[in-house]
């Protein structure tokens, strides 16, 4: 196992996927900064963990990622590939499916907002992203036959669905039982391999940083900034309980620890 630790930078020459460059955040009429100066890069094909204490600014992060709110100041870059313009899909704690439609309807809405027209297509194209979640025979299951994992397996297509180069997770495993999790930890890293999607992947759990991550960034809190960073080379797939990975949980909770004391949180 090879773990380094670092401060984070962004140098403007490095290959980028998401690219923020002194990005703050504040909130209130008193300007209250939640996120300080933030400088991080993320690499094509690159899963980085967002780590840190409640309230660090974690979720705020990736929706000024996601564009569903303006960062104060700093500049956001999604610079993509190619001729390709980058954009981000996000996937919630929740799987905000309709309930109203079925698992396969959910998947085909977010194909035809994207603009596939057609409706055969669209329907062929979302029995493949839920083959590609495990889901095959689930197309015509309403969100209420669906189990917890279930539906975040559906939400996860439907992302998918967007054609998104970065996928942003807000602590999409965090609901469900430590069996369920397992499972679909083990089932992302092989989407995460195939599809070579750029991952942003918050959660407040060290152990699913570290079974998860290349690389583990550590937000202190109030205002949230980029304290320590982990890049991590234990090999995929990993599992938890395995030497490596309890050794980097404790270094990273170490550290969790001394932010969140050094903040009184």
């Amino acid at each position: 196992m090879t773990v380094t630790a670092a401060l984070s930078a962004s140098p403007a020459t490095e290959p980028a996927a998401v690219r923020l460059t002194g990005v703050t955040k504040s909130f209130g009429k008193d300007g209250v900064p939640v996120l300080d100066g933030i400088n991080l890069t993320v690499a094509p094909g690159e899963f980085v963990c967002l780590l840190g204490a409640s309230g660090c600014g974690k979720s705020t992060l990736l929706n000024l990622i996601a564009g569903l709110d303006p960062a104060s100041s700093g500049s956001i870059e999604l610079p993509g590939t190619g001729s390709r313009p980058g954009h981000a899909a996000l996937m919630f704690q929740e799987s905000a499916l309709f309930p109203w439609l079925s698992a396969g309807r959910n998947i085909e809405l977010a194909l035809k907002l994207r603009g596939l027209r057609n409706r055969v297509e669209r329907r062929a194209e979302a029995q493949r992203l839920l083959g590609l979640v495990r889901l095959e025979t689930s197309y015509d299951k309403r969100v209420h036959e669906l189990s917890g994992g279930m539906r975040q397996r559906v939400a996860l297509a439907r992302a998918l669905a967007q054609q998104a180069n970065v996928l942003l997770m807000d602590e999409p495993f965090a609901a469900l039982d430590a069996i369920t999790r397992d499972v679909l930890h083990e089932e992302l890293i092989k989407l995460w391999q195939e599809t070579q999607l750029s991952v942003v992947f918050v959660t407040h759990n060290v152990r699913e940083a570290a079974r998860l991550g290349q690389r583990v960034v550590l937000l202190s809190s109030r205002p949230g900034r980029i304290a320590r960073e982990w890049r991590v080379d234990i090999p995929q797939p990993r599992r938890i309980e395995d030497a490596a990975v309890t050794e980097l949980t404790r270094a990273i909770t170490a550290e969790l620890h001394k932010e969140i004391s050094r903040h009184g949180n």
